[in-house]
């Protein structure tokens, strides 16, 4: 610990992204990145935007990207806030929406960064616990007077909740803010943004790292009321006018004029899920039903970690969460369906291998 950080600095359990080795080549499948590429426009807008006006600052309010996102979203510009990707747009809503001290209600097993950031921000959780088989019960959010978190669908169980069950939620939930974390909705689900006109305290964040193929690029969105837009630029300006660059800003519109190629991919993606999804049951594992780019899977003979561990060793990466109650689950973000082919062969390989080893009585 250094002598000169703050107490916050220190006291602090920062965020641990998935693994990003150097040593040799792998098989990603542990960040949920999306294996196929951004649409070609966004290649040739970055490369149209790579010139002399690099000189000048971008446009602080990302003007035409969030008249884009307002016209995909049939909403108004003033609802559409931009920021570099949608964990900064976190960031800003809990410091826009809470003050220290207040409680904050998520999930007990979900996006890591809602702990994080309650910890930076001095606020209470109030954890809410999944069900058995990792549904969030919406019904237990049930303080009018407490902020409120989750993805949708979560993260890392890739479990979906119908769009009823938020409109229940924000019935009797309307006197604190309720987000909607949609990074993965692209996937399956049904996106709350409809909500938005009836609900003044709904604010939906989205990410273009995932479905757009934009992780590299850092580009996320939130969609509200505009007093919560206005609340989140106000932290925004005190901190960093400038959060989207010209060449994000570029990338960002081409993404969304490329809805061909965005529906493609998408659907490459949630038909390679349900293939291995389907091959995997087949040989033993329980998979939750994913509305994601990812699937959450276990087997009850063979131990997550010996399975992370020896996946490794063959090149494959996925992610294992030494956490309580999913200790013994793994996430797997699929990849392509090579990808997804050769890890199936060495996952059932290694169980294979495992069972017969230790055969049960």
């Amino acid at each position: 610990m250094s002598t000169f950080w703050s107490t916050r600095t220190a006291e602090i359990s920062p965020y641990t992204p998935g693994e990003q080795p150097q040593d040799q080549k792998y098989i990603k499948l542990n960040t949920n990145e999306n294996p196929y590429p951004p649409s070609p426009r966004v290649i040739q807008a970055i490369q149209a935007n790579t010139n002399e006006t690099l000189r000048l600052y971008p446009d602080p309010n990302s003007r035409k990207f969030r008249e884009k996102i307002a016209d995909y979203y049939r909403v108004a510009v003033d609802q559409v806030f931009a920021g570099n990707g949608s964990d900064e747009i976190l960031a800003f809503a809990y410091s826009a929406f809470f003050n220290p001290g207040d409680p904050i209600a998520y999930p007990d097993i979900t996006y890591s960064f809602y702990p994080v950031y309650a910890q930076l921000f001095d606020l209470h959780p109030r954890l809410v616990p999944l069900t058995d088989d990792f549904s969030i019960p919406l019904e237990k959010f049930n303080d009018p007077d407490v902020g409120i978190i989750f993805p949708n669908p979560n993260a890392p169980t890739g479990k979906l909740l119908p769009l009823n069950a938020i409109v229940s939620l924000l019935d009797r939930c309307n006197r604190k803010i309720v987000i909607v974390d949609e990074a993965y909705i692209d996937f399956g689900g049904e996106s709350a943004t409809e909500l938005i006109a009836r609900y003044p305290n709904l604010l939906v964040i989205f990410t273009l790292s995932k479905s757009r193929a934009l992780a590299g690029l850092r580009l996320g969105y939130a969609i509200g009321h505009v007093d919560l837009i206005e609340g989140l630029n106000r932290i925004k300006n005190s901190f960093n006018s400038y959060t989207l660059d010209r060449l994000a800003i570029a990338g960002g519109v081409a993404a969304f004029e490329d809805e061909a190629w965005f529906l493609e991919s998408r659907q490459k993606i949630m038909t390679t899920r349900q293939r291995i999804t389907n091959n995997l049951r087949q040989i033993g594992f329980d998979v939750v039903e994913s509305a994601a780019n990812f699937i959450f899977i276990h087997h009850p003979a063979v131990e997550a970690q010996h399975i992370f561990t020896e996946l490794k060793k063959r090149g494959i990466l996925v992610r294992y969460f030494n956490l309580p109650r999913i200790n013994n689950h793994l996430r797997v973000s699929i990849g392509t369906d090579s990808d997804m082919d050769i890890f199936f062969s060495n996952i059932r390989d290694i169980v294979n291998k495992s069972l017969s080893e230790n055969p049960h009585d």
